[in-house]
């Protein structure tokens, strides 16, 4: 089995056109009000179709990306590719920069601004065990745990309620490792952007053709 694909890029760098997206996700990128979110929707879900396409080996431009929830409908929920939805998909992405990975298993990515302060103890105090804040001294060690743990909300293992009962403070802050049988991918983008991609499988980051 390949192993899983993420990308990541600056909105302004990611390939494609709109024209690729299915009417459900230009309707969406429709309803933004600010264009930085707009275009920051449509390179994600362009994004997300060059990593299905590096990992299936097709076009871009052919693959499909659907969305569905029993209770909002088309466009919400878990992503998932229409012709393979056997394969894990997961994208996000904030400002100025977007990233997604695709492979077999569950599979989750996160991307989050990382800006130098103190910790934020409003939020320290929804994500952090006892264990988790006594290592945390700043505001990247906060932000580095909260996008691990997006990550595993997005692999469908955690809610945003439950965040308490995962403890990740035994992981070190590195570009690759193991954790309980998942595998973890992370990098740092301009900005400084911070990205933590977890799968079942050790994934490989590849550059957009």
């Amino acid at each position: 089995m390949r192993d899983p694909v993420a990308m990541g890029a600056p909105v302004e760098d990611v390939p494609g056109s709109a024209d690729w997206l299915t009417d459900v996700e230009r309707e969406r990128a429709a309803r933004f009000v600010r264009d930085a979110d707009r275009r920051s929707f449509v390179a994600a879900h362009l994004l997300v179709r060059h990593c299905a396409a590096a990992y299936l080996g097709v076009p871009p431009e052919k693959v499909t990306l659907l969305q569905h929830c029993d209770v909002h409908g088309a466009g919400h929920g878990r992503p998932y590719l229409e012709h393979a939805p056997e394969v894990g998909v997961s994208l996000s992405h904030t400002r100025g920069y977007v990233c997604a990975a695709v492979g077999h298993g569950r599979v989750g990515i996160d991307a989050e601004q990382v800006k130098p302060g103190p910790v934020d103890e409003g939020l320290a105090g929804q994500a952090l065990t006892d264990g988790e804040r006594a290592l945390v001294s700043g505001n990247e060690g906060l932000i580095r745990i909260w996008a691990r743990k997006e990550a595993l909300i997005k692999r469908g293992e955690l809610t945003l309620d439950r965040l308490r009962e995962v403890d990740l403070s035994k992981l070190a802050a590195a570009e690759r490792q193991e954790w309980q049988g998942r595998h973890l991918l992370e990098w740092t983008a301009p900005g400084p952007v911070l990205v933590t991609v977890i799968t079942d499988r050790p994934a490989t980051r590849k550059p957009i053709k």
